[in-house]
């Protein structure tokens, strides 16, 4: 009988190991973490007393490991306190407690002897049903059960997560001939839905899928750098963002990663695969040398890049690997690539450099030919089929486009045509294809993915909580639409409000939008999500229009602005409908404002919310004071008066420091996400997890909440703010203009100098929010905050 995840335990405290009980954690799974005992005590142990029988240096390596869990950056910790949900424990002391666990994850030494070992042991205490999976990135899922009992067997696979398992998508599931069925599902849906993966089915082949194309590539990449003479740089500046794929390119990629991570994943495929293919993951000279040199990257300090510190400043140098020492960055630069940087999508940029002849496109086809005909070549062996290899890259190596995707934006005919003129064999599979007359690996209608899967056309397959408003778009479900948002139907009789405008920036053409939007939601639907699938929620509003605004003195159009931007906030707030904010991403300023008044929030884990006003020299100025403080205000309990005064300092706390949530749980922390609003582990279901809400506050006869007064606590609290913000200013932790900006803050949230206590209505705090807001649009070191901003893309401290 299959048992639900509950409790699970992680053996090995390592980076990978930790990171997985971490995110565990993360999820609300309390977590047994167990590792070896150490041989001895060292000097400073037996200076505290400690003897080989106490529990702290019996469980050092897990005791270590959640104190690193604390200082690692990136964080795998969503808030410090999930670390409460781990315990430390010793393979010798506590294994009989894995009788207790439901889902057992091995993480040890990449040594099929060792685990071996480990695995015998835990089939001796582990509870019939229990899933037991391995994290390996390489070694046989299959003869690592050799030897366990039947029940063992039935419930093992590979569960391969990618590092860090907190923020890298991707989770490869490798069941074995003997794995059920039942088994295999059941934790796809785990990752899925719980763990918020995405999860592709592989085959128990050398690294899997992700790694097995994602190292051939890197290999394939370092050879042709090498065989035509280009520079790390010049690598890096192709292969980069401008083709889809992560800022780190390609040996920013592997200094992050770590060489000697990345030599051990290459050589796992090297010793077991022959002919050209070994060849191909033969280790280069200079990585070999790079690598005993200890020179492994980002945590050593140095690898293919190195940054050195002088009086000048700091500056990035880069390895030139035929010397192995280190020059300027250099960066490639040609026509192809400068006019490739003006289209608009990346299939358009890709195509325009790989057909090119100069430099660029010689690079570029030179790296992406051989995998794209790996990708075909080995898909049957390593997957099922071509979205799970597509998947498995976007997801693991933060590709925006798998490869035959990308195969399919290049021109497949086009392409394969190039490559019979060049001599390539081209796997029979693609030959037949196309003889068919099919020119795609993907085809889309009305506005359904499918894709080629021997011999005919296959509906891609999804996790049902994941919706596509792209494809609903292509339905023809768009009820309104303009140049910056669009309102879509998303069936069941619920609407969604989409940004589209350039980083889903707040402007006139979407405040337009959300009148009309609640306008046709409170006549014909149940209620409305304000959500969309961009790169980020909303990073503010038109900042660049606030500016032109306030430096031609068009104070009379800019305060018709904030004044409509406010209004608008007020009717989603009081909204005969439900309105439920699916936030994610970068949800900030202007972004924060368009949430806080929904009737619920329905936020994904991975959410970076804040009132950043003041990095732009401003405050926020379309309800935000107001809203948090409200919000604040609600969270006491209920019939206290509570503490007036901590709500306005953590309300002048989190605007004033421009305080942004490192993730949702975070979030909640600060104010903005209450009880009864929604989280969302799976970023890809938030859309469908807001419209939920939606409907549950639908048929529980959703009634919007009555206009009530709020109590400020007035110029006695002023007093308190300005005096906090004054002793800042003379520590000279905050500049004379960011007192100023404090002061008028801290004027706005205490209700102005009123008495303590008075009852104010809400349009009384949006005036004086307006007020403070266009008076600060005014001066000019604001106004030089905003243009540095705009300009740099980082805050300027004036």
């Amino acid at each position: 009988m299959l048992r639900e995840i509950r409790k699970a335990a992680v053996l090995g405290s390592g980076v990978m190991g930790s990171g997985i009980a971490a995110h565990l954690a993360n999820v609300g799974i309390p977590t047994l973490l167990l590792d070896m005992v150490p041989t001895s005590l060292n000097d400073a142990e037996k200076a505290k007393g400690l003897t080989e029988e106490h529990p702290n240096f019996r469980n050092k390596l897990t005791l270590l490991a959640k104190e690193r869990l604390l200082k690692q950056k990136p964080a795998p910790l969503a808030v410090k306190e999930n670390l409460d949900l781990i315990t430390a424990g010793n393979f010798s002391d506590d294994m009989e407690k894995l009788a207790d666990v439901d889902w057992i994850i091995e993480v040890v030494v990449e040594r099929l002897d060792i685990k071996k070992t480990i695995f015998e042991k835990v089939d001796a205490y582990r509870k019939q049903g229990s899933i037991v999976s391995s994290n390996t990135s390489g070694i046989s899922i299959y003869a690592m059960a050799e030897g366990r009992s039947e029940d063992f067997k039935a419930h093992f696979l590979g569960t391969h997560f990618f590092n860090p398992p907190r923020y890298l998508k991707l989770l490869e599931i490798i069941p074995t001939e003997n794995t059920k069925p039942e088994v295999i599902e059941y934790v796809k849906k785990f990752g899925e839905d719980v763990l918020g993966k995405g999860v592709v089915l592989a085959k128990d082949t050398p690294n899997f899928i992700a790694n097995r194309i994602g190292t051939y590539g890197l290999m394939v990449t370092m050879q042709e750098m090498t065989k035509q003479g280009y520079s790390v740089g010049e690598v890096d500046s192709v292969t980069g963002p401008l083709i889809g794929r992560p800022k780190s390119a390609t040996f920013r990629t592997l200094d992050v990663v770590g060489l000697d991570t990345f030599l051990h994943v290459a050589r796992n495929v090297y010793d077991q695969v022959e002919g050209k293919e070994k060849e191909v993951f033969e280790i280069p000279s200079f990585l070999n040398e790079m690598v005993e040199k200890g020179w492994i990257g980002s945590k050593s300090g140095q690898g293919f890049y190195l940054k050195e510190r002088s009086k000048e400043g700091s500056s990035i140098l880069e390895l030139d690997p035929a010397t192995l020492d280190y020059k300027p960055r250099s960066k490639m630069k040609t026509a192809t690539l400068e006019a490739a940087k003006q289209l608009k999508t990346t299939e358009q940029k890709v195509k325009s450099i790989i057909y090119s002849n100069d430099r660029a496109g010689q690079l570029l086809w030179s790296v992406i030919k051989p995998v794209l005909l790996y990708s075909a070549e080995k898909v049957y062996e390593i997957a099922d089929n071509t979205v799970a290899v597509d998947q498995a890259m976007k997801w693991g190596f933060g590709w925006e486009h798998g490869p035959f995707e990308i195969w399919d934006a290049i021109g497949l005919k086009q392409s394969v045509e190039k490559m019979a003129e060049e001599g390539e064999t081209v796997p029979h599979w693609v030959q037949s294809m196309i003889a068919e007359g099919n020119e795609s690996f993907y085809k889309k209608e009305n506005g359904d993915r499918s894709y080629y899967h021997h011999g005919s056309y296959t509906p891609v397959i999804e996790n049902e909580k994941v919706i596509h408003l792209s494809g609903l778009k292509e339905k023809g479900n768009v009820i309104k639409k303009n140049g910056g948002s669009s309102l879509i139907d998303l069936g069941d009789g619920v609407a969604c409000l989409e940004f589209t405008s350039q980083n889903n920036a707040i402007g006139p053409d979407i405040i337009m939008m959300i009148h009309q939007a609640l306008d046709e939601v409170e006549k014909n639907y149940e209620g409305l999500v304000i959500g969309n699938q961009g790169k980020n929620f909303c990073v503010g509003a038109n900042l660049m229009l606030i500016l032109m605004e306030a430096q031609d003195d068009n104070f009379f159009e800019l305060d018709m602005m904030v004044r409509q931007f406010q209004q608008t906030m007020g009717r989603v707030r009081y909204s005969k409908k439900p309105v439920v904010a699916a936030n994610f991403g970068m949800t900030l300023g202007g972004g924060v404002e368009v949430s806080l008044p929904a009737a619920r929030l329905q936020m994904a884990s991975e959410t970076y919310m804040g009132l950043v006003e003041v990095g732009v020299g401003l405050i926020p100025g379309g309800g935000g004071n107001k809203e948090l403080y409200q919000r604040l205000l609600e969270q006491l309990p209920e019939g206290s008066k509570g503490d007036l005064q901590k709500v306005a300092n953590q309300t002048f706390e989190t605007i004033a420091m421009a305080k942004v949530s490192t993730s949702a749980h975070e979030a909640a922390k600060l104010g903005f996400l209450r009880p009864q609003d929604g989280l969302s582990v799976n970023g890809d279901h938030l859309l469908h997890d807001a419209k939920n809400q939606v409907l549950a506050l639908a048929a529980q006869g959703y009634q919007p909440p009555q206009r009530k007064k709020l109590p400020i606590v007035g110029e006695a609290g002023y007093a308190t703010l300005a005096l906090g913000a004054q002793t800042m200013h003379f520590s000279q932790y905050i500049s004379d203009h960011d007192l100023k900006i404090a002061k008028k803050l801290a004027y706005v949230i205490a209700g102005g100098k009123l008495p303590a206590g008075t009852l104010v209505d809400e349009q009384y705090l949006l005036d004086l929010e307006r007020e403070a807001f266009l008076s600060l649009a005014g001066e000019p070191k604001s106004q030089a905050r905003m243009q540095h901003m705009l300009v740099k893309g980082k805050p300027l401290r004036n």
